[in-house]
């Protein structure tokens, strides 16, 4: 039986020894969790495809993020117990920081991005939840929280530089197979979509009718204009009740 942690668990040296070129020739079962493979089927293509170019940068000298093992992190937890979507954009840039989970970066980075930091100072006004001096998010993600960029890589410094690469194929195929889950009485499975921005707005049009959350980016250029005071993260908790679904604890460890 395929263990779902090993390929995102490895240590250090060894996450470094499966490359891209690796994963490119690796079965989709031994790359993510199994519902999430079969999900992804039609598109095993265009993601081989795209693990093959992130291959063909490093070989010529670029650092691409995040590292391997991280860079399908988010196809980690089954698709089956996603309950809330969270549309990112694409990884951060800065070395060190990209984890694969959206907005989350590494446990020891300090000082945390900014955007990070707004989500937190939103919670803490919303929920009165402290802040947190780490962005380690697994929590959530651990509890059904899909942390998604809408581009799964980037090439460190070079912000967006992986837009049209092919992620976009592969995570509208996701988005997709999340919005669409049935349970057995043939009834939606729970959902809420987290829209923040316009990046993630051109989603909507495949959440087939989920609730979703939606206000300005929490980037420090946008974050005044609509993230501020929008209290998502109860709105969250309240949507998820409605549909029969407890809601996310969304206090994080103080030390991860």
């Amino acid at each position: 039986m395929f263990d779902s942690d090993a390929l995102f668990e490895l240590a250090a040296d060894a996450a470094e020894a499966v490359g891209f070129a690796e994963m490119a020739a690796l079965p989709l079962s031994e790359l993510m969790a199994a519902d999430w493979a079969e999900a992804l089927r039609p598109v095993e293509g265009e993601l081989r495809g795209v693990l093959t170019s992130l291959a063909a940068e490093v070989a010529a000298g670029h650092q691409v993020l995040p590292s391997p093992s991280n860079v399908l992190r988010a196809f980690r937890q089954p698709l089956a117990g996603v309950k809330v979507l969270v549309v990112g954009q694409d990884p951060y840039p800065t070395p060190g920081h990209a984890v694969g989970l959206s907005f989350a970066v590494d446990a020891r980075t300090r000082p945390i991005p900014r955007s990070l930091a707004n989500i937190y100072r939103e919670l803490e006004a919303d929920l009165g939840i402290p802040a947190r001096v780490h962005g380690d998010l697994s929590a959530w993600s651990s509890q059904g929280v899909l942390l998604l960029n809408r581009v799964m890589s980037v090439r460190a410094g070079a912000a967006g530089s992986h837009r049209g690469k092919g992620w976009e194929a592969i995570t509208t195929a996701a988005v997709t197979a999340v919005a669409n889950r049935r349970i057995p009485d043939g009834g939606s499975a729970p959902l809420v979509a987290v829209l923040w921005g316009r990046d993630a707005e051109s989603v909507r049009p495949l959440l087939s009718g989920a609730a979703v959350v939606s206000s300005a980016h929490p980037s420090p250029l946008s974050a005044s204009r609509g993230f501020f005071g929008s209290r998502p993260f109860s709105t969250i908790n309240a949507l998820l009740r409605d549909q029969g679904c407890p809601g996310v604890t969304w206090e994080l460890p103080p030390v991860p």
